[in-house]
């Protein structure tokens, strides 16, 4: 499959065309417009500091419905001991630079770029990029940052400076997704830690079928004043 390079144009090929590894496309920009187009079609930019903007549509998916999570006995009672503070969009700049330094702390690199923090933090003005915080003694120990369109969350990174702070945030977020009729979260790519919550694949197929009947709902575009 060939990889298609994008022009000014705020336009994507079908997904259903990216390489055996979800690579797309290459180029473009990370302005509002063309990254809400590129959640909607099922898209998302992942690249490095040394790399043009890359462009994905992964086959499988891996996916979490809000109904199927799964809370572990331990991190119930870490939950139930109250030992975080759970906010929604309370630090937002704050989270998405502690995702960013989380990539780097561990000698992996990071695919937070400064023009992708700067892109984020515009969405978050917008009222379709959110983030959630995990708060121990007033300090900020964990987070997760995603974006929401329609009926579904799109989980993009998140950290931790605390053992289970980004998991009490995780499921933080679940609950509040699931009391508001949010039906999908894309995990995007496969990890343990996210299948440990149930997050499952599926077929890009069925996902781009459940994400368009997602969309159909309405956006909460404001901030999320919530505490879990």
């Amino acid at each position: 499959m060939p990889v298609y390079r994008l022009t000014d144009e705020i336009i994507f090929p079908p997904p259903q065309l990216a390489d055996k590894t979800g690579l797309l496309a290459v180029g473009g920009d990370l302005c509002e417009e063309r990254l809400l187009l590129a959640y909607s079609l099922g898209i998302f930019p992942w690249y490095s500091e040394d790399e043009p903007i890359l462009w994905w549509s992964p086959d499988p998916r891996l996916v979490l419905y809000p109904d199927e999570i799964k809370v572990s006995k331990s991190l119930e009672k870490v939950i139930k001991k109250g030992l975080f503070d759970v906010t929604f969009d309370a630090a937002f700049g704050q989270v998405i630079k502690l995702c960013a330094l989380a990539g780097r702390r561990e000698n992996e690199g990071t695919w937070i770029v400064r023009d992708m923090i700067d892109a984020y933090r515009a969405l978050h003005e917008s009222g379709y990029a959110h983030s959630v915080e995990a708060w121990k003694d007033g300090i900020l120990a964990g987070g997760l940052y995603g974006v929401s369109l329609g009926g579904c969350f799109f989980g993009e990174s998140m950290f931790t400076l605390e053992s289970n702070a980004s998991k009490v945030a995780f499921a933080g977020l679940v609950k509040y997704l699931k009391e508001n009729s949010f039906d999908l979260i894309d995990c995007q790519v496969t990890t343990a830690h996210l299948k440990q919550f149930g997050a499952r694949e599926i077929p890009r197929s069925l996902f781009l079928k459940q994400l368009k009947k997602s969309l159909a709902l309405p956006t909460l575009k404001r901030k999320w004043d919530y505490h879990a």
